[in-house]
């Protein structure tokens, strides 16, 4: 009788569980139900048992930066830790980016990686690379896995690493021939470490003199406060003392409330960043104090007194350091500080002056601008509380200006890295973790073309994603720093493709605006197309931030 080599190795791989079992196995153990990938021949046997799988969903993606934005755009919806799945060589390369951009806005990711057979790694051998030392700066921790480990103890840490402190992207890099191998279990080997209860008596004494020494004390939210939307009401609540937002603490405080200022740093707006400028102690709360925030002004902290509570350690001299979560520490705060010597307000005083003072430009032209184009989409979905994913450009801070986001995890955003192309996967994968919110992906002509391949997913699993393109022909934001820094010798001007047309072949809805009447019938009927539908309009090319 033939020996056929192969189905013997199936008919013994079917005799026992294997390491590719247990993973699967493991993932559904950490309520994983959707995960972003794209197969190749070292995860093969990873894909077999997803196949049996009913719990999880696989999410075919047409670029793996893409798997990695997407899992992104779900982590920050659900509060849940994204998974990635992708392959060796490059398969893994291609996810770099959105690695590092995961890592720089603390989100919690899993990346599943193949590499090749372990004992094929000498000298040149097809798509293997060194993913620890390509990975090691830009993710929390990365796990190699050898004959002897155990896959269930190895993911139950990487979901504990990705969620731990600081939260960010975990690398689990996995074999060919060790998912294919038998399962050596070794459950009881990986205990979660012990959390220090910190007691935070002598910081919130010393925070609680800050607040009473100070007469116009301003309380700035960061990302690190996304878990702790209502402790900050509380305390803000409390103090009747004004409040900004670095981009990442958007919507964490409602923006329609009257003690909410707008956004700080370089493109922030101008009564947040007096504010700023007149206070006499900062409360940075879940903030890195970064360069885009501070202005790169190395001096930041010199014009008043600062308190500060992260996770991390400061970038910037300050006056009291705390390092703990936001959430536990205001708990406590609120628990225990008693009462705080009510403030002369005279921060809200000049700022409800300057706010009142302000002339805000009025739009009488005929040209579509970028920002008569976002407040009126603000205005118009503001029923549906949606969900706004943006790409990286002018569009980006004007939407953080002209939207009002009164609940946490409305507005998605890449804020550390700044990564074009990460507006259309993170919409995806924000509609996956909430299918009934509405989800708008507000991008640029440049951003839209990073991983425009991604309608391909949209439409293979119908997701209804309305995708706004503010289109200038230019990469704006660029075009902005040459026309104000180098004598506006530009090389940013794009000849762009017919995006209706690019629609039309993937089978999706699609419209073009250039007046401004044709704006609010367009949205209309983008928002009540039941699928993915598009919206190229047409705006001024040398519009300024």
């Amino acid at each position: 009788m033939y020996n056929n080599p192969i189905m013997t190795k199936l008919m013994s791989l079917k005799q026992h569980t294997s390491s590719a079992a247990a993973l699967v196995k493991t993932l559904v153990k950490h309520g994983v139900d959707s995960i972003f990938g794209y197969p190749g021949a070292s995860i093969l046997s990873i894909y077999n048992e997803l196949a049996d799988e009913k719990n999880i969903k696989h999410y075919l993606v047409r670029h793996e930066q893409a798997a990695v934005h997407a899992a992104e755009g779900y982590a920050r919806i659900s509060g849940k830790t994204g998974v990635v799945l992708v392959t060796s060589g490059p398969g893994f390369t291609n996810t770099i980016t959105g690695i590092a951009n995961a890592y720089a806005d603390s989100t919690p990711l899993v990346i599943l990686a193949g590499q090749v057979t372990n004992a094929d790694k000498k000298g040149k051998v097809f798509q293997n690379v060194d993913i620890e030392s390509i990975v090691k700066t830009c993710s929390k921790k990365v796990y190699t896995l050898g004959k002897d480990d155990d896959i269930e103890v190895v993911l139950d840490k990487a979901f504990y690493e990705a969620n731990c402190g600081v939260k960010g992207p975990v690398v689990v890099v996995l074999a060919r021939n060790f998912l294919e191998a038998e399962h050596k279990s070794k459950r009881h080997s990986f205990e979660q470490e012990k959390i220090d209860i910190t007691n935070f008596a002598n910081e919130i004494e010393s925070l609680k003199q800050l607040i009473n020494a100070a007469q116009k004390p301003l309380i700035l939210i960061g990302g690190g406060c996304i878990d702790a939307p209502a402790e900050i009401e509380h305390f803000v609540t409390k103090l009747q003392c004004p409040v900004v937002s670095t981009l990442m603490g958007i919507g964490i405080y409602p923006s329609e409330n009257n003690l909410f200022l707008g956004m700080i740093g370089l493109n922030g707006v101008e009564s947040a960043n007096t504010a700023l400028n007149h206070c006499d102690l900062l409360i940075a709360l879940g903030s890195s104090l970064s360069d885009r925030s501070t202005c790169k002004n190395s001096n930041f902290t010199g014009n008043f007194k600062t308190a500060y509570i992260n996770l991390q350690k400061a970038s910037k001299n300050v006056d009291l350091e705390i390092i703990a979560d936001v959430k536990d520490f205001l708990n406590t705060f609120l628990a225990e500080a008693g009462d705080i010597k009510p403030k002369s307000r005279k921060l809200l005083v000049e700022i409800d002056a300057l706010k009142d003072n302000t002339e805000y430009w009025q739009d009488n032209t005929a040209t579509l601008h970028s920002s008569y184009v976002l407040e009126t989409l603000s205005e118009f979905t503001k029923y549906y509380e949606p969900v706004v994913v943006t790409d990286v450009g002018q569009h980006q801070m004007l939407t953080a200006q002209f939207f009002n986001f009164n609940k946490p995890r409305k507005f998605i955003t890449s804020g550390g890295l700044g990564t074009m192309g990460f507006g259309l996967p993170a919409a995806i994968g924000a509609y996956i973790a909430n299918p009934k919110n509405l989800i708008l992906n507000i991008t640029g002509d440049g951003s839209f073309q990073m991983n425009l391949q991604e309608l391909a997913t949209c439409r293979e699993h119908n997701i209804p994603v309305k995708i706004i393109i503010m289109n200038n022909s230019y990469l704006g934001m660029v075009r902005e720093l040459q026309e104000k820094i180098y004598n506006k010798r530009y090389q940013v001007e794009m000849i762009n493709p017919d995006f209706t047309k690019i629609a039309e072949a993937y089978d999706l809805f699609a419209i073009r605006v250039t007046k401004k009447e044709e704006l609010i019938p367009s949205l209309e009927k983008a928002i009540n197309h039941s699928g993915t539908a598009i919206i190229d309009i047409a705006i001024d090319s040398f519009e300024n931030i």
